[in-house]
């Protein structure tokens, strides 16, 4: 066989954030208007970070913590659609593209079917992809856990990305 041939990787990302006033809700690099937003040590979004985790994941390059640490101030309200576009230059040096994104918001409130043709835009704009190739659910945790009660909103995020190989016969 010759010509080119791509390896393919698949990674998961999980973020999760508690729920308080006096922060903007960024999901998906997209503001959500809500009376309260997600607490951390950046902005808070638990979507991008849950994609992050899932591209360095798939690149076997460790995870957000370690590149991003909370103990670092450098990082301390960062935007987290800057920190996804690191993370994509990083996986472009080393020869990855991301293919698709498939993501989950697990959220009580606020309602977010109106938003997720944004946030599957945003994050279709910060990974280079096709609006396409990313899927934006939304579910609610019938009323179980942090996320059930409206105390935290949670992602998952699922990525496949390949990079090109040269094969010779």
């Amino acid at each position: 066989m010759t010509g080119l041939e791509y390896e393919y990787r698949s990674g998961i990302g999980t973020d999760i954030h508690r729920l308080v006033e006096g922060k903007d809700l960024m999901l998906g690099g997209v503001h959500v208007p809500y009376a309260m937003g997600l607490k951390g040590h950046s902005d808070g979004d638990a979507v991008l970070h849950a994609v992050i985790d899932a591209m360095l994941g798939a690149a076997a390059m460790g995870d957000i913590g370690t590149l991003f640490p909370d103990t670092d101030e450098k990082w301390k309200d960062a935007d987290s659609g800057k920190l996804t576009m690191i993370v994509r230059t990083m996986l472009e040096e080393k020869g990855w593209e991301t293919v698709n994104a498939d993501l989950i918001v697990h959220a009580e409130r606020p309602k977010l079917a109106a938003f997720k043709g944004q946030i599957k835009r945003s994050v279709a704009d910060l990974l280079s992809v096709d609006f396409n190739d990313i899927n934006v659910k939304a579910k609610t945790n019938e009323g179980l856990d942090a996320v059930g009660e409206g105390r935290a909103i949670a992602a998952t995020a699922v990525t496949l990305i390949r990079r090109r190989l040269k094969r010779t016969l």
